[in-house]
């Protein structure tokens, strides 16, 4: 069984989340800590449960969502996965990173390219790459069928939809996505998305606006 944790980091608010199983592996996703002491809180985390990690993820590539890979790869030297449509994106962080007041250190380059149909594994679980753009390019979720879970980072919200009015988003795709990708998965899965609380595939079905 996966256990999930979650962290909210810098001034947008994102949702960076610690997965991990009674094997003590665990992964990191949207690592979004964005200083020293925001990572301080990752780390004891991981002391306090006595984690290993093994990798760590982007579910795309918006500076508010990779502002940490610098302290995760410093730290714990695990590789990077991401979408190889997300690579702009992230070669660009050190200066975008400058117009929303953060320091960028170092452009961590990514280790792994995913794709949709992967496997993500580590310790006994494994996830599913979606892939999922809309948003902007190389947007994935990560999907596990026997936790009834999905991580979609920007693609979806509670009653709410990421927004496509910046570089590479694009609305009819975005739609055409949620509702081929995530809205056919069973209504009991549960959504964590890169801001904001967690909802399920049922109640967005029911109540989301932007996908009726």
């Amino acid at each position: 069984m996966i256990t999930i944790k979650i962290f909210v980091f810098n001034s947008f608010q994102v949702n960076t989340y610690i997965l991990y199983d009674d094997s003590k592996e665990c992964i990191i996703i949207d690592p979004a800590c964005s200083n020293q002491s925001e990572f301080n809180t990752i780390e004891a985390f991981i002391k306090e449960k006595e984690l290993k990690p093994v990798a760590f993820y982007n579910t795309h590539c918006h500076i508010d969502h990779v502002v940490g890979n610098y302290f995760i790869d410093k730290y714990y030297n695990i590789p990077l996965g991401i979408h190889k449509e997300g690579l702009s994106f992230l070669k660009l962080s050190k200066i975008t990173g400058v117009a929303f007041g953060f320091h960028i250190e170092k452009v961590i380059k990514p280790s792994v390219f995913l794709k949709e149909g992967d496997e993500v594994k580590f310790g006994h679980s494994v996830l599913k790459v979606l892939y999922a753009p809309g948003h902007c390019n190389g947007s994935i979720c990560f999907y596990s069928e026997k936790d009834k879970f999905v991580i979609v980072g920007d693609v979806l919200f509670k009653q709410g939809i990421g927004r496509t009015d910046l570089p590479t988003g694009d609305y009819d795709l975005l739609i055409s996505n949620i509702k081929n990708k995530l809205l056919t998965l069973p209504d009991s899965t549960v959504v964590y998305p890169g801001h904001g609380g967690s909802t399920s595939i049922g109640s967005e079905r029911k109540f989301n606006p932007f996908l009726k």
